[in-house]
Formats: C-alpha cells, sequence, structure tokens
C-alpha cells in the first residue's frame, strides 16, 4: 500500500540534483576468519544475493504519478532485483587503503536510481592486506546519517563464533535495524534533521522563545558562541559544489585524545574540534585561503535541559546545535583548544537554559540560512552561517564481529552541500575514533591533505599538554 512521503523525506528528495546527492554512506573494514579462503569476498557476496526475504524498508521506493494526484509517495518495488543493489568490486594493485578510497570518491559521487529503492551494498576485496570493506549507501530520504550507520551495526556481534547473520536489508533483521532507526532519532548528530521537522509544530512549550532569541541573537551580534553564527567569513569551503566527491579517512586512539581531555580539563569533544581547527587551518595556510577571522563550525550536542516533554522522553534530554569559532585565527594549539572549549562551554550553558522545544528551535533558526542562501544562490556573496559541520558519534565500545569476521573500522561517509563543501564526522568504535571526511572534489582540492594535519596537530596537542 502506498504511503506518503513525510516532508522532511520529501525535502532531501526535491534538494538532489547532480551536484548534490543527497545519499549517506559508511565504509567498515573486516579483518577474514582465520578459517577464511581467499574466496571469503565471494562468499560474502553470493550469500548477499541468496537472501530469501529483503527487509520492507530496502525494498520501497519513491514514486508519483496521477494517480497519486501528483503526490509523493513510497511504494514497494514489485521488480526488485538484489543483483542492482548488492555489488561485487575488486581493487586494483598494489591494494592499498589509497585505492579504496579512491573507490569509496567515484561511488559516493553517483546519484542513486529513482526508478528502484534507493540504496547499494558494495563489498570490495583487494585490499594488500587481506581486509575486506564493505561501502553502503543510502537516500537521505530514507535515514540520517547517523541511523544508516546505526544500520550497519545493528546486525553485528561480539560473539567471534556466531555465524549465519543477516546483513541490515535481509528481513530477519527487521527487529534489530528498527531499534537502531529509532535509537538514532534521538542522536544528537541527527540535529539538522530534528530541527527542521519539528520545529514547524512547536506547542505552547515554546512560548519563551522570544526572550531566548534576543539573548541568543545578541550574542551572536557581539560574535559570542550561540546557536546563530553572525560572523563566520567567507571561505573556499562556502561556495558552490559539483557532484564528483573525494572521501578520506584514518582513525586514532581515543586513549591519546582522552589523556589530552584529561591534562588540559577540557572535553574529549573539545579536543576533537581542535583537531579539526589546527587540520584546516593548516590546509588553508597551505592554499593560501585562511581569513583572518576565526571559521565556524555548527556541532550538534547532548544536553540536560530544564523541563521535561516529548522530545525529551520526560527526562529532559535534549540535543541542539552549537556555533563554535574554532580558533583557525590562532597560532597557538594550546590557544585554539582554549578558544574551543570556551565556544562549547558557552554554547552549551546559553542552550542549557531552554526547554528542549526551544532548543529545537533555535538550532532551526541556526540551521535556516545555510538552506536558504544555496536556494537564493547567494553563496560567496553574503557570509555563510556557518563554514562547516564537525561531528562526533558515539558507537560500539566492543569489538565488533560479522560472521566471524573482526570489524577493524567504521568510518562515515557524509552529504557536502551547497555552500557547504566539507563534512567532517567522526565515530568512535572500541579503541579508535575514525574520521571521515567529505568533500566536493573540485571545492576541496588534495583533501587527504587533511588527514596528515589532523595527525600533526594531535601529536602538537599532545606536547602542549604535556602528555606526549
Amino acid at each position: 500500500m502506498p504511503t506518503p512521503i513525510d516532508p522532511t523525506s520529501l525535502g532531501f528528495l526535491l534538494a538532489e540534483n547532480r551536484n548534490q546527492p543527497m545519499h549517506v554512506a559508511g565504509l567498515q573494514l573486516f579483518e577474514k576468519p582465520a578459517d577464511a579462503g581467499d574466496d571469503y569476498a565471494r562468499q560474502l557476496f553470493e550469500s548477499a544475493l541468496a537472501v530469501e526475504e529483503i527487509s520492507p524498508l530496502f525494498r520501497k521506493r519513491p514514486f508519483v504519478s496521477l494517480g497519486t494526484l501528483g503526490q509523493w509517495v513510497w511504494t514497494d518495488d514489485k521488480d526488485f532485483d538484489v543483483e542492482h543493489h548488492v555489488r561485487h568490486n575488486a581493487l586494483p594493485q598494489p591494494g592499498r587503503v589509497r585505492e579504496l578510497l579512491e573507490l569509496v570518491s567515484r561511488l559516493h559521487g553517483t546519484m542513486l536510481a529513482r526508478e528502484r529503492p534507493l540504496w547499494e551494498c558494495h563489498i570490495v576485496e583487494g585490499l594488500a592486506d587481506g581486509r575486506v570493506a564493505m561501502y553502503t549507501k543510502m537516500h537521505h530520504a530514507l535515514v540520517d546519517g547517523i541511523s544508516a550507520m546505526r544500520l550497519m551495526q545493528s546486525v553485528l556481534t561480539t560473539d567471534e563464533d556466531k555465524r549465519n547473520m543477516p546483513l541490515p536489508f535481509d528481513a530477519r533483521a527487521v527487529a534489530r535495524t528498527a531499534k537502531a532507526r529509532q535509537e538514532a532519532e534521538h542522536n544528537l548528530a541527527a540535529v539538522p534533521v530534528t530541527a527542521l521537522r519539528t520545529a514547524v509544530g512547536l506547542t505552547a512549550e515554546a512560548a519563551g522563545m522570544p526572550a531566548a532569541f534576543i539573548k541568543t541573537l545578541t550574542k551572536g551580534i557581539r560574535n559570542e558562541t550561540s546557536a546563530l553564527s553572525l560572523h563566520a567569513p567567507k571561505t573556499m569551503f562556502n561556495v558552490n559544489i559539483t557532484g564528483s566527491r573525494r572521501f578520506a579517512a584514518q582513525g586514532w586512539p581515543l586513549e591519546r585524545i582522552r589523556a589530552i581531555s584529561k591534562a588540559s580539563g577540557t572535553t574529549l569533544n573539545d579536543v576533537v574540534l581542535a583537531m579539526c581547527s589546527g587540520a584546516v587551518r593548516a590546509y588553508l595556510q597551505e592554499l593560501g585561503k585562511l581569513p583572518d577571522a576565526s571559521l565556524v563550525s555548527m556541532v550538534p550536542v547532548g544536553l540536560k535541559s530544564r523541563g521535561a516533554d516529548s522530545m525529551a522522553g520526560g527526562g529532559g534530554n535534549a540535543v541542539g546545535s552549537v556555533m563554535v569559532r574554532l580558533g583557525t585565527d590562532l597560532a597557538d594549539p594550546a590557544d585554539r583548544l582554549a578558544s574551543v572549549h570556551r565556544s562549547m562551554k558557552a554554547g552549551k550553558e546559553a542552550l542549557g537554559s531552554m526547554t528542549p522545544n526551544q532548543i529545537v528551535a533555535m538550532s532551526a533558526l541556526g540551521m535556516a540560512p545555510s538552506i536558504m542562501i544555496p536556494l537564493l544562490r547567494l553563496n560567496g556573496i553574503v557570509r555563510p552561517p556557518f563554514n562547516l559541520i564537525i561531528s562526533n558519534v558515539p558507537g560500539p565500545r566492543s569489538t565488533q564481529y560479522l560472521n566471524g569476521a573482526r570489524l577493524t573500522g567504521t568510518y562515515p561517509v557524509s552529504v557536502p552541500m551547497q555552500g557547504m563543501a566539507l563534512n567532517i564526522t567522526c565515530n568512535s568504535y572500541a579503541d579508535d575514533l575514525d574520521f571521515g571526511l567529505t568533500g566536493c572534489r573540485r571545492s576541496v582540492p588534495h583533501l587527504q591533505r587533511l588527514l596528515t594535519y589532523l595527525d600533526e596537530e594531535l601529536d602538537l596537542l599532545e606536547n602542549a599538554a604535556g602528555v606526549a
């Protein structure tokens, strides 16, 4: 039975064009089981093709016609072809991670076919170290980026001896994937979607919005941290983008980041932002494009707000977005970390004085310019509301397995948008923090250089904190 597509999902469908594919993805790397043969990837691929029943989420496709009175609906794909959605790839020699990232970059720049369900799963072999990769992408109209990551992780297990496990699109995994989607709806990295979905339906709970807005606007005018930003400089990231993508990924031990956090009296997320700040500063300096003013990042945060409503499940929890000054105008890494810490602390305090609905509404107001500026074709003409998005998403704390294959890394592949050519998303897994950097291939040249600068900035922060 066809069901109407909700306004938010429809917005992602209508916003999509060749220069702005609207799918999110995840890259997972697996170490083959000890008893696996050379044809392990082929066996994994064939087992995926042999799935007897596909989960309903992975069978629905968008459809519009005179029969639907011009309304977009989700309909079940009666001609579902699993071989279109599950594909087997092999890397060229020498099979380095570099070749894998180049493949992911090309796959991520290709739009999903709307006449079919909006997802693909690519099983990749040919890595010189013997690992097997899985790149899975889904349209933003189906799930947000964090939901997609949770879907991929929901079918994993801590039992390395377990076999005959379903993949996310297998109907046997429906209960797990449904729970993962529900959890992800409250995840702090889903703030932009949540804010736009709920801000239009505020209750009387938001009666205090005028005072909150004036307070936040005043902070914005003073160039202080708030949910609104009025002082982000123009940068090379805030331009119209092309459809070609470049993806770079790498992980670092969480213990190194925790040590800096403890020694400096900051949070783990502060250190992650400071790493990104130093890396972006060095990257822009190398290209001669570093502005005098500090770059501003939109950062989703989790909060304990006063009051309780249905959004917070009765417990007073809420998520919102803070516009963080990254301190890219400061030469000293310790000063950048201190600047980020002050900015994040002030932003959390500002939002913490609001109710959950007010936080969502304020986040929506903060996000609105990032949508309107590209829509009005004002990129590069007016100041952007912020320069990039940086998200830090908690993941599994223990080692995970898929049919005996050990997950060694899980990297988010995000959505660059018109006016926002760079997106940085981190995903913690076991003892590591895995960074996924996604950018427009033309607007963000040599994106992989940011990985080198992230590594160098981590060293600098360790020295500055005295933990090197």
